[in-house]
C-alpha cells in the first residue's frame, strides 16, 4: 500500500486514502470545511513543507543550480529530529495503509513534493 504523491486539488484516485497537505499555507479562497471535499487535503502537515524562506527561494529558482541549492536546504530542514521522526512514521504507515501527500504546484519536478518522494523513500517508505 504505497504512499502516493499528489497535486492537491486534483481529483482523488480510487484507494488513495486520506490526503496529507505538506504545504505552508491553506488553499486561498477555500473554506476550511471544503478542504477535504474539494480534494485539497484531509490533514494539514505544515512541518513537512519548506520554511517560508525556502518557499521564496524555490519560487526564485530559475536554473538547475538554484533548484539544487533549494533541494539541499530543504533536505537539511527535513533532517531535523521532529521532522525526521514524522517521516519515519509515515514510512512505516506506507506499508500498512493507503494515504497520499501533496502540494499545489503544477510541476512535481519543480516542487518540494518531488523531493519529498525521494526523502520518504530514504526513510523506507513504499512510494507509488
Amino acid at each position: 500500500m504505497p504512499v502516493r504523491i499528489v497535486r492537491l486539488g486534483s481529483p482523488r484516485q480510487p484507494g488513495e486514502g486520506p490526503r496529507l497537505g505538506t504545504v505552508r499555507r491553506p488553499p486561498r479562497g477555500v473554506r476550511r470545511a471544503q478542504f477535504s471535499s474539494g480534494n485539497w487535503y484531509d490533514v494539514w502537515l505544515p512541518n513537512l513543507a519548506p520554511s517560508a524562506a525556502l518557499v521564496a527561494q524555490a519560487q526564485r529558482a530559475r536554473t538547475a543550480t538554484a533548484w539544487r541549492a533549494f533541494a539541499r536546504k530543504y533536505t537539511r530542514e527535513l533532517a531535523a529530529p521532529d521532522r525526521a521522526h514524522l517521516l519515519s512514521a509515515l514510512a512505516l504507515l506506507s506499508r500498512t495503509t493507503n494515504f497520499s501527500v501533496g502540494c499545489y504546484c503544477d510541476d512535481e519536478s519543480r516542487c518540494h513534493r518531488g523531493l519529498l518522494r525521494t526523502i520518504l523513500e530514504r526513510h523506507g517508505a513504499e512510494v507509488e
